[in-house]
């Protein structure tokens, strides 16, 4: 049983937030400003038991530039488009593209999958810039490549439900998930569901990973921050998650 101490709302409380165990009194607020990191260094016992790990200003924001550069460049060549949920068509509330070897894509008929082509085009998905790839090799822990980043665009009022990631073949391997642009309000939870979630406020240059226990969490954006950032210039959240989809002895 792990507790952290929360300052700065109405009253001081203790909340007591695990894995398993009882929820906390009453609804517990979403992590802002700085104390979100103090939040995560205190409550280690909690998140480290998931093996989640959160790098607040992993990129510097001359990188950040930088890496905004190049996934304008790979929009460019792989236009973004709006994918559709499996039997009901829906389309996503965000607009995506790749790059890499494979690429995410779900429509109505086939569903979710990864796909060596973009969906409208017909083309190869550009290669990664460089600058990923060095970040997956220094923070992945992984010992092969990844072969997938998925690029969401989110604007203003767009959202992302719960969801864990499983179409990877390995799930040693981490989902790598770096923001750029407009803050967003992230949440993470456990292997189920239902279980209780944890609530921070991701910034442009932050970096996430789910890795261990974490690698199944569900998780997701409730909602974007519009107008905090001028990292990507045709304004809202820039999401690129890195993923390794096959097994390494695997032939694509």
């Amino acid at each position: 049983m792990c507790a952290v101490y929360r300052r700065g709302f109405r009253r001081r409380q203790w909340y007591c937030l695990t894995r398993y165990g009882r929820k906390p009194p009453g609804r517990v607020p979403p992590i802002r400003g700085p104390g979100g990191a103090a939040f995560l260094e205190h409550g280690a016992a909690i998140l480290n038991a998931l093996t989640f790990r959160y790098i607040p200003g992993a990129l510097e924001p001359a990188e950040q530039a930088a890496l905004a550069v190049e996934i304008a460049a790979v929009i460019a060549t792989a236009p973004l488009f709006k994918p559709t949920m499996p039997r009901t068509g829906k389309p996503f509330s965000v607009a995506m593209t790749n790059c890499g070897v494979l690429g995410w894509v779900s429509d109505r008929d086939n569903g979710y999958r990864y796909q060596r082509t973009h969906p409208e085009t017909g083309h190869i998905w550009p290669p990664m810039p460089p600058l990923l790839i060095a970040l997956w090799r220094r923070l992945s822990g992984y010992p092969h490549d990844a072969e997938a980043c998925l690029i969401n665009h989110y604007a203003d009022g767009a959202k992302m439900g719960s969801h864990q990631d499983r179409d990877e073949a390995d799930f040693a391997a981490p989902v790598l998930s770096i923001s750029l642009g407009d803050e967003a309000v992230f949440h993470v939870g456990g292997p189920k569901r239902t279980d209780p979630k944890t609530r921070l406020t991701l910034r442009s240059g932050d970096v996430l990973l789910l890795q261990g226990e974490s690698r199944l969490a569900f998780h997701g954006i409730d909602r974007i921050k519009a107008g905090t950032s001028r990292v990507w210039p045709a304004g809202g959240r820039i999401n690129l998650t890195m993923r390794r989809v096959t097994a390494p002895n695997d032939l694509i």
